[in-house]
């Protein structure tokens, strides 16, 4: 009956987002290890790589600080992301490199097969176990799949390279850095709460001198920012 399938896919639900937060803590943004000690780290690290002038080596730390951000609920998921991130880099970077012609239809097919790939990862993890668990309210069947585990941002990340996908079909990605891009997907404000952003609009940021070196300006208001965010996490949310 539709009651029993509404029933059956929220407990679906339910048991999903267990097994997604009981497979490790959380490094929230408003938890004490994230302000005292993660983002302290990498801000300090960064800028004195960059004051250096080991400026990739300031955004393969980032890159490595996001890796273990985002590992620290799971680092199973980590392979995942990386493997998503190497993909799609190839595919955007074949994209990018054909020349324009009045036959589109080459770039269209490797587009097509791009965010095909990319949907597909993310309905395996998003719908495998409803679609099962419906199917057998439906047909009274009794298959059995081991509860497949959400991984943390992957609606997220996924979307972002999709949209990186398009920008390279539409010849809008200029910049074809494997470390920029890696900065660009896991990049830890974004990485797993969003927004999904378009790699012109960041990567044109880490590019800027104004981002090497640190500007009390920008300490300051990024504080005022994060300071209104944290009220509005722990005072309202």
């Amino acid at each position: 009956t539709p009651y029993q399938l509404i029933r059956v896919s929220l407990q679906s639900a339910a048991s999903r987002t267990t097994l997604k937060y009981i497979r490790g803590g959380l490094m929230i943004f408003n938890s004490t290890k994230f302000i005292l000690i993660f983002l302290p780290t990498v801000f300090f690290v960064y800028f004195t790589l960059n004051r250096l002038r080991f400026i990739t080596a300031g955004k393969a730390w980032l890159v490595v600080a996001s890796l273990i951000f985002y590992g620290y609920w799971s680092v199973a998921f980590i392979p995942l992301l990386l493997l998503s991130i190497t993909v799609n880099y190839f595919i955007g970077h074949r994209l990018a490199s054909r020349e324009k012609t009045s036959n589109q239809r080459p770039s269209k097919t490797i587009l097509a097969v791009g965010i095909s790939l990319n949907l597909i990862l993310l309905a395996y993890f998003k719908y495998t176990n409803f679609f099962i668990d419906n199917i057998n309210t439906l047909t009274s069947t009794n298959l059995f799949i081991e509860q497949i585990a959400l991984p943390l941002g992957i609606s997220f990340y996924t979307f972002t390279q999709i949209a990186f996908l398009v920008d390279c079909y539409r010849k809008l990605a200029k910049e074809f850095s494997f470390i920029n891009y890696a900065l660009f997907v896991t990049f830890f404000p974004h990485l797993i709460a969003g927004p999904i952003l378009h790699h012109k609009e960041m990567m044109s940021q880490f590019q800027s001198r104004w981002t090497l070196v640190v500007r009390s300006r920008n300490v300051w208001m990024g504080l005022f920012v994060f300071s209104i965010g944290l009220f509005k996490k722990v005072m309202i949310a």
